[in-house]
């Protein structure tokens, strides 16, 4: 089995792609290298370029004729970012996906999973979604991913295309073997600010403690990254009993988590018992476009994908920090 990863040399498509090469899938990689790293890249099928790039697509599937799905993993994802920079946002995740799909396509490519993300949705009183929850993204990021859920639903309707959107909730951690990880040297997520904050000494800063959570700071859904990318392995080895062939349904949802709500100020507890060193801590108000978050109370993945999350939140710090220390090694700056 042959899959086209667009997005595989940023840190979750090439855990993707690492996941597929362990379970006998060759991935071929396409990615612009904006925040991709070609490092992640080694020993893989590589093509450098856009998913706008329709001559490009085509040459990839002349040359790989045996490409049998895709999966679209390529987009910017910081959230304040999207707030201060929308029509980039709009342009990159929504416009250029539109041409991607358009050239997937035409060379008759039926099997599409999409990366899509939880921040969609409104959460209920407890904070816990699932697929049939309402969707309220606060934003642009969050709304770049709920339009093209929208796009991907009407193209399965008209067009011979069969689309899975995944909703991931929060990555956590690293390849368990260190082959790929988070590429920003200090990343803005809290994990990565935590792990900044334990080797500097600088503060962490918990954004927002006025949520209506059980102790007032966000909650999230952190799965560890390599959990996510054997749920896509198990998606693309299920994806026609998922999504027969011939059936009136082409397009579904699965939510993509552990089904346990952590706070922020949970998770900062979680990472002092893994690293024993002061860290200095302060509070203060929410970022542009933050929301208190949500969890998955969905089982439809573990029933329908044959899969359940296997790491937990100590593996996914530990994994992080020991990636961190190897960072500099695997990438050069």
């Amino acid at each position: 089995m042959k899959v086209l990863i667009a997005g595989g040399a940023g840190f979750i498509g090439s855990t993707i792609a690492s996941a597929c090469l362990d379970d006998g899938i060759e991935p071929v990689v396409l990615d612009n290298l904006v925040t991709g790293r070609i490092e992640f890249t080694r020993d893989r099928i590589f093509y450098q370029g856009d998913i706008a790039d329709g001559a490009l697509i085509d040459r990839i599937f002349a040359e790989h004729p045996d490409i049998s799905a895709v999966v679209h993993a390529a987009a910017l994802i910081v959230v304040p970012e999207s707030v201060a920079e929308p029509l980039r946002y709009y342009r990159e995740n929504v416009a250029k996906s539109i041409d991607f799909i358009d050239h997937v396509a035409r060379n008759g490519a039926e099997r599409y999973l999409f990366s899509s993300s939880a921040s969609i949705y409104r959460p209920g009183e407890d904070f816990s979604v699932d697929e049939s929850s309402p969707l309220e993204p606060t934003s642009p990021y969050a709304r770049t991913k709920a339009v093209m859920e929208m796009l991907l639903a009407d193209c399965a309707a008209a067009m011979p295309l069969r689309a899975l959107s995944l909703r991931y909730f929060n990555p956590i951690g690293a390849d368990p073997q260190l082959r790929t990880g988070l590429q920003i040297r200090q990343p803005t997520h809290v994990l990565g600010k935590l792990i900044t904050a334990a080797q500097t000494g600088a503060e962490f800063t918990i954004t927002g403690v006025d949520w209506p959570t059980r102790d007032g700071s966000g909650i999230r859904d952190y799965i560890h990254v390599w959990d996510l990318a054997r749920a896509h392995v198990q998606a693309l080895r299920h994806f026609d009993e998922i999504l027969p062939v011939g059936a009136d349904r082409r397009y579904e949802v699965l939510n993509l988590g552990t089904g346990d709500g952590t706070t922020v100020r949970e998770f900062v507890e979680a990472f002092r018992s893994v690293v024993d060193q002061p860290l200095r801590v302060r509070e203060t108000g929410p970022r542009p476009g933050d929301a208190a978050g949500s969890y998955t109370r969905s089982v439809r993945a573990r029933r329908l994908l044959d899969w359940k999350p296997e790491l937990s939140i100590a593996d996914g710090i530990r994994h992080s920090l020991a990636w961190s220390a190897r960072r500099d090694q695997v990438l050069d700056d």
